[in-house]
This record gives C-alpha cells, sequence and structure tokens, in this order.
C-alpha cells in the first residue's frame, strides 16, 4: 500500500489462491503499477455489477451506508453492512477486528455485551499469525482462496476474500467477503465497502463499551484505561512521513505514554517514562502528556515546553516527588531536520539505509519534575531521506529473559533492520517487534515497554504493504 498525492492506494496485488503452492495474482485499480510503468497491458477492470443491473448496485451500496452512519449503533454495523452489500452482488460479509495486541482478528457480530456473540466458534476468532484473514490484515492487501482451504481450520468449498479494513492508515480490522462471478470484476467494490465499514466502525465505537469489550482478550487496569484513551492512533502517515507506535503490556501500562502531532509541516514526537508502575505513574504520565500538548498548541518551543510540563508536574505533586523522563521532538518535513531536547532519557537512534544505525546524543538535563537546575538543551540532527527515528522507554532494551539476559539496544535495533530489508512497512514491524520481546520475557515484562518510530521519505511513496 502506497501515499500518493496525500491519498492512500493499495497497490498490492489481489490474490486468489487454489492451492498450497500457487498463488495468481489481479492488480487492483489504483495509480499507475510496476506493470503499467513498464508497458505491460492490464487487466480491465469493472465495478461489480447486479444482474440486469449496471454499476447502480454499488452506488446504493455506498449511499445506502453513508446515510446509515448517522443514526447506526456499533452494533448495528454487522447487519447494515450485509444488507446493503447484497446491493452490488457482495454477499456473506463478515466483519472481523484486531485486538488491543494485533494477536488476533475477531468477529464483530452485533450480539452480546461486547457485540461478538452468536457467532460460530470456528469463525469467531482468527489468529493474526499463521492465517489468510492474518496475512491480508499484515500485508494490507486482498487475498483470496478458490475451492480449497484457508490457512486455518474455516474451510468453504465457496469462494471467499480477506479485505483489508483502514482507518485512514491504521489497521483496524479485515472483511470475509463471499463474492462468486468473476475476479476481475472485485476490486472497486470490496475496496469502497471496506472503506465504508472503516468509517462505520470508527464513526460509532466511540460512544459504545461493546467496541473496547471486544477487542479486548483479558481485564485492563485503571492505568491503562486512561492512557489508551488519551493517546493517538497506533499508525499515522502522510506523504512525507509514516509514525508507528506499540506499547506495551497492553492492558497493565503503568507510567508510559507516547504522542505525535503533525501540524505546518512539522511533526511533534514525544515519549514520556514515568516513575513507578500503577496508576499514580500513569496519572503522572497523562498529566505530562496533557501539559505537553497543551504548550505545544500555545505555541511553546521544545525547550519552553519542557519546562512548562515541569512547572505543571511541581505544582500537581511538589517538588522531587513525581517525576517522568522524556524526549520531546519536531522534524521538520520539508528539511529533514530534527530537533529534540532530552529529560533524562534514552536518546533517540536512527537507522539509516536500512542497514546501520547511530545513537543521537544530547546533554541530557534533570527528568521532569526533579527541578535540579539543569538547563535542557535543544539539539539538532539533519536526517537523510528514508531514515528511520526510534524513540523508546527502556522496557524494550531491559526485557529480561528466564536467564536474566537484557533483550538489549542492540537486539532491538537489528530486529528493526533485519524487517526493514525484508520489505516490512513501519506498523508491521512493529507489531512483530513487539511480540518478540514479549517471547524474549516469556509474555511477563516487569516495566512498560514503548517505541516510536518515525520514517521520513519526502516525495516518494510510503509502503504500507508488502513490496
Amino acid at each position: 500500500m502506497v501515499l500518493k498525492h496525500g491519498k492512500l492506494w493499495c497497490s498490492s496485488p489481489i490474490a486468489w489462491i487454489r492451492d498450497s503452492t500457487s498463488v495468481s495474482h489481479l492488480m487492483l485499480p489504483g495509480p499507475q503499477t510496476r506493470r503499467e510503468k513498464a508497458g505491460e497491458p492490464m487487466p480491465e477492470h469493472n465495478t461489480v455489477m447486479r444482474e440486469g443491473g449496471g454499476p447502480s448496485g454499488l452506488e446504493s451500496m455506498l449511499t445506502g451506508l453513508l446515510e446509515a452512519t448517522h443514526l447506526a449503533t456499533f452494533e448495528q454495523v454487522p447487519a447494515l453492512v450485509a444488507e446493503h452489500a447484497a446491493l452490488a452482488g457482495l454477499d456473506g460479509v463478515l466483519i472481523y477486528l484486531a485486538d488491543l495486541q494485533q494477536t488476533v482478528l475477531r468477529r464483530l457480530t452485533g450480539h452480546g455485551l461486547d457485540a461478538g456473540q452468536d457467532g460460530s466458534d470456528a469463525d469467531k476468532e482468527l489468529r493474526i499469525d499463521g492465517t489468510l484473514a492474518g496475512r491480508a490484515f499484515q500485508e494490507c492487501r486482498i487475498l483470496g482462496k478458490k475451492n480449497g482451504q484457508d490457512n486455518g481450520d474455516d474451510a468453504e468449498p465457496a469462494e471467499h476474500w480477506w479485505v483489508p479494513v483502514l482507518d485512514g492508515t491504521e489497521r483496524i480490522g479485515v472483511l470475509r467477503v463471499g463474492a462468486p462471478g468473476d475476479e476481475r470484476d472485485l476490486g472497486d467494490a470490496v475496496r469502497h465497502l471496506a472503506s465504508m465499514v472503516a468509517l462505520m466502525v470508527v464513526s460509532t465505537r466511540a460512544y459504545s463499551d461493546s467496541y473496547p469489550r471486544l477487542v479486548r482478550t483479558r481485564p485492563m487496569n485503571v492505568a491503562a484505561e486512561m492512557q489508551w484513551n488519551l493517546m493517538p492512533p497506533l499508525t499515522c502517515a502522510t506523504p512525507e512521513l509514516v509514525i508507528g507506535a506499540v506499547l506495551e503490556p497492553a492492558y497493565e501500562i503503568g507510567g508510559d505514554a507516547f504522542d505525535y502531532s503533525i501540524a505546518d509541516g512539522v511533526a511533534h514526537l514525544a515519549v514520556f517514562d514515568a516513575m513507578g508502575h500503577d496508576v499514580s505513574a500513569g496519572l503522572t504520565a497523562n498529566l505530562a502528556m496533557a501539559a505537553c500538548r497543551n504548550h505545544r498548541r500555545q505555541g511553546a518551543d521544545l525547550v519552553t515546553n519542557s519546562m512548562m510540563i515541569e512547572r505543571v508536574l511541581i505544582e500537581e505533586f511538589g517538588r522531587a516527588t513525581r517525576f517522568v523522563t522524556a524526549i520531546l521532538a519536531d522534524l521538520d518535513l520539508t528539511t529533514g531536520v530534527l530537533s529534540w531536547v532530552n529529560r533524562g532519557h534514552h536518546p533517540p537512534v536512527v537507522i539509516r539505509g536500512g542497514r546501520w544505525s547511530t545513537t543521537l546524543e544530547c546533554p541530557p538535563a534533570h527528568p521532569l519534575g526533579l527541578d535540579l537546575g539543569l538547563e535542557p538543551i535543544l539539539c539538532r540532527e539533519q536526517l537523510e531521506p528514508g531514515d528511520r527515528v526510534l524513540l523508546y522507554t527502556d522496557g524494550i532494551t531491559e526485557a529480561r529473559n528466564t536467564r536474566g539476559r537484557e533483550f538489549g539496544l542492540h537486539r532491538f535495533v537489528d530486529f528493526v533492520i533485519r524487517h526493514n530489508a525484508d520489505g516490512l512497512p513501519v506498523p508491521e514491524t512493529l507489531r512483530r517487534l513487539v511480540r518478540s520481546v514479549l517471547a524474549y520475557h516469556d509474555d511477563q515484562l516487569q516495566d512498560d515497554a514503548t517505541v516510536l518510530l518515525a520514517e521520513w521519505r519526502p516525495d516518494e511513496k510510503h509502503q504500507l504493504g508488502p513490496v
């Protein structure tokens, strides 16, 4: 998937799998593909047509769903989608949403407290790793199977397709669409349906408790409830930049937080690590992030902002009672100049050329809230196109296995470099990274682990799907 002229396009192919060794491809309509650029003939694309109808079926589906969004609830989304998708010849539509940790896809049925009841056990939950549905989610491309078995247990003789569902550039789930007929006629209909489903899910989940119940696989503590409601989405992209983030343990967050914002050609980035691992730590991190946003939106520069955050913490908790380490950074999206202030935190890391890394040293001031009198210093670094900037907390590098060995900075950076070489986009690289960190620590992290990764690629297409 790429961004072009500010729009998100799926440039990767639709693939239908007839057996375990043969994959055929059909390109989706969109911007020029590699084949088009090479002058090779492309298959014709049409909208899905109802028998005797013409393209009005697709139009009816889209206008009907758009009108339904105004009064729909989260629980009503599956039925409305199935009803209107049939107008475009798309049958058997099922909606699956990714859980908080992006390990499974859970079916949205519209029934029960979590809006996920009454489905059969076979299709209620699908793993993201090791299933065709999960592969469509990971690679952000449409995948289908014909007259064969899925990578999971839901074998069906009828053809069906797995379609990624994106909120902007953030992956939120997949659709399963049964669409018998000519595969070449699927492109527009399934892409537009997925876009409408994303719109409906996002617009209704904000006022529904069913959504968090569905995407949570276990109870969440109060600190994590606060953090997840304050932090921005895990993925964001513009024509010049891709941002991805992960935070674990997702259900027991203590004092970690991340933030980003893009305005007037500048990306504002921040990570926070508050003292402790409890509700008090969560309150401290929340206050620091809110203060950061407040003063940033009033025009404060990085140095001033860091000092104002400290003042707010001291006014609330007292001097040296609660403290937060942090990196506050600005990335000029035109020039590629990265500016940052270090408040007692691990320095940023830059991965260049997908092959080597460097640590950005800058004299750190004291952690926010300690009031030790160390003046914050503004540092700058000129990035090169394609550079990836890593901001992280110590829970990533200091996670220990059963033998007491740390995951370490070298292993952390090497993981990102290797997966960049594999052609994985930022969001999928981070999803796999956090799975690796958890596995290294036997899923029992003793501290919060947060990564914020920003990739700067001016005037280039951003890869959000496979190469």
